[in-house]
């Protein structure tokens, strides 16, 4: 069984799917027409719920903000319910309304926001000032915004890979950017071995992990940063205090879902220190390398 490769771009990021395709299926047709429907659902998931995009659902929400409720469709109130899940289960640092900060950070100019910026934006994050009722969501103060940003990607790539298993594709994986969901081992019954980047070193690998079901994300300080004066400010940004964490340089989970290794992944940075004994309560196999290269691995 021939493992068939089929790259796209989506969500600001490189992404392919690696399908080794179902008996009679005929790569050359109905394997691109296996890709474009799971390529088709990704982008589905972007034109949907995209901050950047004035037709989606999370724009409409954002420009509602200070004013009336929005009635959100199944889909976006899960969405939201997740984020609410989040948030609570991680002390309140997992916020989706922390986006608002990224008016004051800059990451394409080394240059770091002032102080007065970050606190007039700060009385904007909070997901407490989010008001839900009978299906409708408003944002209670003007100028704030949600983002579904922190696990986008991920529920895109599960839900790429589920289509795919109902279209009975047994084998191969959904990569969005870097985090993978698998849909299941080679076709000779091995796993699927994923490199994770040397967060200092873009040439290089920190660990091959062997992966034949479930998902791979990570979160890093390495795609998006500026050094300003020797220091490196990343796009992980802690909810209360406006500033990048710096714990850790990079943090890959290995879960059931890619949506759950993401925002494992994602805590685990913001928890900074304690992002170790989050890890560990996760129950989930991670890798961690914090600032000084040092590598906290545990399998399951």
């Amino acid at each position: 069984m021939d493992v068939q490769t089929f790259p796209f771009e989506a969500m600001a990021s490189r992404c392919e799917l690696r399908l080794a395709l179902p008996p009679g299926v005929d790569a050359g047709v109905d394997g691109a027409a296996l890709a474009k429907l799971a390529i088709d659902e990704v982008r589905r998931i972007e034109r949907s719920f995209s901050r950047y995009r004035a037709d989606s659902i999370v724009a409409r929400i954002n420009a509602a903000a200070g004013c009336d409720a929005v009635a959100c469709d199944d889909e976006t109130n899960a969405l939201l319910d997740y984020a609410g899940v989040l948030h609570a289960g991680s002390g309140g640092l997992f916020d989706i309304t922390s986006g608002v900060l990224r008016r004051a950070w800059d990451f394409g100019r080394p240059v770091l926001p002032t102080q007065a910026a970050l606190d007039a934006l700060l009385p904007l994050v909070g997901w407490r000032h989010v008001e839900r009722a009978d299906g409708a969501i408003r944002l209670a103060r003007a100028g704030m915004q949600i983002d579904f940003g922190g696990f986008g990607k991920e529920y895109a790539a599960d839900r790429a890979a589920a289509l795919l298993g109902a279209a009975g594709v047994r084998h191969g994986y959904v990569n969005l950017g870097g985090d993978l969901r698998i849909i299941g081992p080679r076709p000779d019954g091995t796993a699927w071995s994923i490199g994770v980047q040397d967060p200092r070193d873009a040439d290089r690998l920190a660990a091959s992990i062997p992966i034949a079901s479930g998902a791979l994300a990570t979160s890093g300080d390495y795609e998006r940063f500026i050094d300003v004066a020797g220091t490196r400010y990343c796009h992980v940004l802690d909810p209360r205090s406006g500033m990048p964490v710096s714990h850790w340089r990079s943090v890959s989970v290995l879960g059931p879902l890619a949506i759950a290794a993401g925002s494992c992944s994602t805590i685990a940075m913001l928890m900074r220190e304690d992002g170790l004994a989050f890890l560990d309560r996760s129950g989930m196999a991670y890798l961690a390398i914090d600032q000084q290269g040092q590598c906290f691995r545990k399998d399951v």
